[in-house]
C-alpha cells in the first residue's frame, strides 16, 4: 500500500500560484470539483483527516461508491502511487498551504495568514513546495 501522508511537514503554495491569499475554489456547474470537495473537508475539519483520507474520500465521492465497497476500492486506490497534496489545486492554484502534524492529520492555511508565515519561519518543520502548474 502506498501513502500520500506527510508528518510534521508544511506544503507551501506553488511558485507559480496566481493566488495572493487563500481562496475558496469556485464551483463549476452542478458537480463539485476536486478542489471544492478538498476545501470543504479541510475548512470544516482542520486536523481531523490525513492526506490519504481526504484524497480517497474525494475520489470515493466523485465515483459514487457504495459503503460496502469502500474498503476494497481504498485498497485498490492505494495499490498504485497517487499524487499527494503537492499536486492539489488548493496548493497549486488557490493559495492554501497544507500543514501535516505529528499524526499525519492535515489543515490548510491561506498564504496571507500569520500562521502560514509562522510555518515558513519555523526551522524545525520541513517544507516542500507544491508542484508548479507550468514548466519553467
Amino acid at each position: 500500500m502506498h501513502s500520500t501522508n506527510y508528518y510534521n511537514t508544511f506544503i507551501e503554495i506553488a511558485e507559480d500560484s496566481p493566488a495572493d491569499r487563500g481562496e475558496m475554489p469556485p464551483q463549476k456547474g452542478q458537480k463539485k470539483t476536486v478542489a471544492n470537495l478538498q476545501f470543504e473537508m479541510l475548512y470544516e475539519h482542520p486536523y481531523r483527516y490525513t492526506s490519504d483520507e481526504v484524497l480517497f474520500g474525494v475520489f470515493a465521492i466523485r465515483k459514487e461508491f457504495e459503503d460496502g465497497e469502500l474498503n476494497e476500492q481504498r485498497e485498490h486506490y492505494f495499490s498504485k502511487v497517487q499524487p499527494c497534496f503537492r499536486a492539489s489545486p488548493l496548493t497549486k492554484r488557490y493559495g492554501w498551504g497544507i500543514h501535516s502534524n505529528a499524526e499525519g492529520k492535515i489543515a490548510m492555511y491561506g498564504v496571507e495568514t500569520e500562521a502560514y508565515q509562522k510555518f515558513l519561519a519555523d526551522e524545525s518543520i520541513p517544507k516542500v513546495k507544491a508542484m508548479r502548474s507550468k514548466r519553467k
